[in-house]
C-alpha cells in the first residue's frame, strides 16, 4: 500500500521560535520554516516535522528522535559545551557525562526546549 510513497517523522513543541534556536543554532542542523512549522533535514536524508501545539503541548516521555554518534563521549561534550546537559535515569547506570554504556550501544539523553526526549548513541 505504501511501498511507493516517502514518509516522516514528527512530534509537537510549544515554542516554535525556541524549537528553530535549538535545533538549527544548539544543534547545527539545517531548519526551514512554513506555515508555522519546521522541517529538520537530518544527515543522510531524513526529514523531521516540528509542529506546535501550544499550551497543548505535552512533553514526549520517551525518544522522539536519535542521533547515531561515531564518539559518543566527543558528541556529550559538544552538548555539555552549548549548553545541553544529558538526563539521568534511575533505572541507567549512567557514567559521569550520563551515557549508558550497558545492555547495548552506549546512549545518552536529552531534551528540546518543549521537553522531548532525544538522544546520541553510539554508531
Amino acid at each position: 500500500m505504501f511501498a511507493n510513497t516517502t514518509g516522516f517523522s514528527s512530534f509537537s513543541v510549544d515554542d516554535i521560535p525556541a524549537a528553530k534556536a535549538f535545533y538549527g543554532d544548539t544543534l547545527g542542523l539545517p531548519v526551514t520554516e512554513e506555515n508555522g512549522m519546521l522541517q529538520l533535514q537530518i544527515p543522510g536524508g531524513g526529514t523531521v516535522l516540528i509542529y506546535p501545539k501550544g499550551n497543548q503541548h505535552a512533553p514526549a516521555t520517551y525518544t522522539v528522535l536519535n542521533f547515531r554518534v561515531e564518539n559518543i563521549d566527543a558528541a556529550a561534550d559538544l552538548l555539555s559545551a552549548a549548553g545541553v546537559e544529558l538526563l539521568r535515569y534511575p533505572d541507567f547506570d549512567q557514567d559521569d557525562k550520563g551515557i549508558a554504556r550497558q545492555d547495548g550501544p552506549a546512549i545518552g539523553w536529552f531534551s528540546d526546549p518543549a521537553g522531548n526526549v532525544l538522544s546520541i548513541i553510539q554508531a
